[in-house]
């Protein structure tokens, strides 16, 4: 999945991007209220963590103008720990949830898994599909017989995002849109190398291949 930090202190925002990748997520910055809320118009981001005192223009502001146009983006606010005026306002805005700083990276990724999983209809708190379970701490797969299997990053987030969607054609742009940040060499061909690495791993009927078209999780390929 592909996130969106908004965050006006360097030192936290480089800090959560590092964690953040390496709980497997993708990650964009944003230093101000005016570049974070273009990003989050121009970019598919699966969630965006906002921060409210933001330069520019305020957070509270950039989130009421993305739901102003139907922007329905899972967005996370970040408050002051006592400013309980913020949390309202950020939900009266149509923030999907909050978290108060300081806080620990393992917090704001549950909530983040959380909203995301909101959007997409699925309430577990485990991936799963037939067959198959995502252990997202260990960033391993286990199959129906029982095997452990470790990811790559990329492995990860893209089997993640397949799991996420189910039953649904994903082209390979999509897929690169979701699976890489803006830093990356965003060259939609690599997407076919990761999905053969992970039928090699899974079998080959577990992603079908619709030509011209793009790609199917949950369908005999």
């Amino acid at each position: 999945m592909r996130l969106l930090v908004v965050e006006d202190d360097n030192a936290l925002s480089a800090q959560l991007r590092c964690d953040l990748e390496r709980a497997g997520f993708a990650v964009d910055l944003a230093a101000n209220g005016i570049d974070g809320e273009a990003l989050g118009d121009i970019e598919p981001y699966d969630a965006v963590v906002l921060d409210l005192g933001l330069p520019g223009r305020p957070g509270l502001e950039v989130l009421a103008n993305w739901r102003r146009r139907s922007n329905a983006v899972p967005v996370v606010v970040l408050t002051a720990r006592d400013a309980w005026h913020e949390k309202v306002e950020g939900f009266r805005a149509g923030a999907d949830d909050y978290l108060a700083k300081p806080f620990h990276t393992e917090e704001l990724v549950a909530r983040l898994l959380a909203v995301t999983r909101r959007a997409t209809t699925l309430v577990t708190g485990t991936l799963q599909a037939p067959g198959l379970t995502l252990d997202e701490q260990r960033q391993t797969v286990t199959d129906a017989g029982g095997t452990v299997h470790p990811l790559t990053g990329t492995e990860f987030r893209l089997l993640r995002y397949f799991m996420l969607h189910p039953g649904q054609l994903l082209s390979k742009s999509r897929l690169t849109e979701h699976v890489y940040d803006n830093d990356s060499d965003k060259d939609s061909n690599v997407i076919e190398v990761y999905v053969n690495r992970l039928r090699q791993k899974l079998g080959k009927g577990i992603i079908a291949t619709h030509r011209g078209q793009g790609y199917m999780f949950g369908e005999r390929g």
